[in-house]
């Protein structure tokens, strides 16, 4: 690993802190690119007009003539947090500014698979819909719109994803990555996309003169909803996503948010007055996110909408147990796909005489846990029949921040009739576009990709059982010719230094109200340290407890899951954190990474 220290433009850091901003907020936002103080400002006058969304006047006009005309709506989720908040930000919205007939519709993440399929469509029509609006996917689907026309259905596509080389001819499309959008904000996540669409439609409603200004409704109440979809789906928090998630943390932590909401905070056992953007992706989120993974995505967005805290409480305690379901088998594969790994490198080095060499081109060998990254192939893909589909996203995550590899991870298909078929997951690395890589493994291999889709850092695809080892070696090949040296050597970037007057209780409550993310990521420490004690703790003894002497003080640490020792002294990189004990709260050190 190496560590490298950002950059801090020292007139931005002035600028900054004459304004009033701390001297190390100053320092930490001048690293990440801001510039001057108004873009610290979260008003939602400050978040960028919906008339500049390609699409959002067309879809507002739309939807308020389907609201005058009392048209049944549907709206088609998806089974992720982000598509059950956008369903829910939708049903909500869509209800305060006067929609009647609403309906909604999860896809079974095994039966259906990812987006808008003519079977979906033809679901929707049987239920009496006029108007059919996708939220969080649609843009891949030209076939799932055509067949929802041919049932006499108007389209609204709300997606955030990138466009296939067809776009569907729906009736409205609103995505910031669409041909043609100058939208300043390419990261909406779905759920943004469409607080975005609802924002267009008060407009729309305000000119035919349904409402004015002072008695219009107030959708601020959805956002909330909004912050938490943004988060969990890790988009990239610019400017205008990070104002969206400000705006909801503010009314969560003054007890303003859906009952559903807070009954998740309760059951993760997090304290909604101090919610910070860390509850949404490591605590809110993963519990929606687990019923669309081994259950019903419905039970997730039901929890979203339900005005009954009873209900909300009920359903809120059933995602805890799914979730921890769901870490259990995640802890069984990840566990499986490590041994296959182990397996894998024990067979590079130690070949059968006269057996050829794997080469890096799409030999199956990766490094064991802890192993030079220099002994991985360019890219990684594994699959075990005993895998489980809803959750090969989450071990590829995990095996590409081990292996610091681009990763996919296949599962056999559980859909009736569909068991030849693979189901995989991918996470990326920074400089290799994984979208992109699958569209060029499709280029080069006809038929080798039944379906795929998905952003730069995490795809997904489907494939038959027997193309596994073709698409393996296809992508190795392309992780290749693309990547280098530099690219394929983990690298952790940090803050530098910490001023010993910043190791303070009340500076670590300051910094954690602050909203951090992807593009936009949590205070990192690094220097070097004295290691003046270590022990392995946890209850398989998989985590490492440091006690550090920093700037002349002694600080306690943790490095979870590391279980290899540290020298005497080390360059540690570490995370700010405060460990309460007693009534006491002491500073310790999250250890995120070494350069020894």
């Amino acid at each position: 690993m190496k560590i490298i220290v950002r950059d801090i433009p020292p007139r931005a850091a002035w600028a900054l802190e004459q304004a009033g901003v701390h001297p190390l907020l100053a320092r930490l936002y001048a690293a990440r690119g801001v510039m001057a103080p108004d873009e610290l400002d979260d008003a939602l006058a400050r978040l960028l007009p919906p008339a500049q969304l390609l699409g959002a006047q067309q879809a507002a006009v739309l939807l308020a003539d389907a609201i005058a005309q009392d048209k049944k709506l549907c709206i088609v989720a998806d089974y992720d947090c982000d598509g059950a908040t956008a369903c829910a930000v939708a049903v909500r919205g869509l209800r305060l500014l006067g929609a009647r007939h609403l309906d909604y519709l999860v896809p079974d993440r095994v039966v259906d698979g990812y987006g808008l399929t003519a079977p979906i469509a033809q679901r929707v029509k049987e239920r009496g819909a006029d108007v059919l609006i996708t939220v969080d996917n649609g843009i891949g689907s030209p076939e799932g719109v055509d067949a929802a026309h041919a049932l006499g259905m108007q389209v609204l596509i709300t997606d955030h994803h990138l466009p296939s080389h067809a776009v569907p001819q729906a009736d409205a499309i609103v995505n910031p990555n669409q041909p043609g959008c100058t939208f300043a904000s390419k990261s909406l996540a779905g759920v943004g996309v469409m607080f975005y669409v609802l924002l267009a439609l008060r407009a729309q409603l305000r000119q035919r003169g349904a409402f004015d200004a002072a008695s219009q409704p107030k959708l601020d109440a959805l956002l909330p909803l909004v912050a938490l979809g943004t988060v969990a789906d890790v988009v990239r928090l610019d400017a205008n996503n990070r104002r969206l998630v400000a705006q909801g943390l503010k009314r969560i932590r003054a007890g303003q948010m859906p009952v559903g909401v807070a009954a998740l905070f309760r059951a993760a056992g997090r304290d909604a007055r101090s919610a910070t953007s860390q509850d949404f992706g490591f605590a809110l989120g993963p519990r929606i996110n687990a019923a669309g993974r081994l259950a019903d995505m419905a039970l997730g967005i039901e929890c979203l909408l339900t005005d009954d805290a009873s209900h909300a409480d009920a359903l809120a305690h059933q995602l805890d147990a799914i979730n921890r379901e769901r870490r259990e088998i995640e802890g069984g594969m990840r566990e499986q796909a490590f041994a296959m790994v182990e397996a894998m490198l024990r067979r590079q080095a130690n070949p059968p005489p006269g057996a050829p060499t794997a080469t890096a081109e799409g030999g199956p060998t990766v490094p064991a846990p802890g192993t030079a990254a220099s002994d991985s192939p360019p890219a990684v893909s594994v699959f075990d029949p005993d895998f489980h589909e809803g959750v090969v996203g989450i071990v590829a995550s995990r095996l590409k921040d081990q292996l610091h590899r681009p990763t996919f991870v296949f599962a056999a298909s559980a859909a009736p009739g569909k068991g030849h078929e693979l189901k995989g997951s991918g996470r990326s690395i920074p400089g290799f576009h994984l979208r992109d890589a699958l569209d060029l493994v499709a280029k080069r291999h006809p038929g080798v990709l039944l379906r795929f889709g998905g952003h730069a850092m995490a795809a997904g695809c489907t494939i038959a059982r027997d193309h596994f080892d073709t698409f393996r070696l296809a992508l190795a090949q392309i992780a290749q010719e693309w990547l280098d040296a530099a690219t394929l050597t983990r690298t952790l970037e940090t803050d530098g230094p910490l001023a010993p007057e910043y190791r303070r209780a009340d500076l670590v409550d300051t910094l954690g109200r602050e909203v951090w993310g992807q593009g936009f990521a949590a205070p990192t420490f690094s220097e070097e340290v004295e290691v003046l004690s270590q022990r392995l703790v946890g209850k398989d003894g998989s985590h490492l407890s440091l006690k550090l002497l920093h700037r002349g003080t002694p600080v306690d640490g943790i490095w979870f899951g590391r279980t290899e020792p540290l020298p005497a002294r080390a360059v540690l990189a570490f995370r700010l954190d405060v460990n309460e004990w007693r009534g006491e709260r002491k500073v310790q050190f999250l250890i995120e990474g070494a350069q020894l």
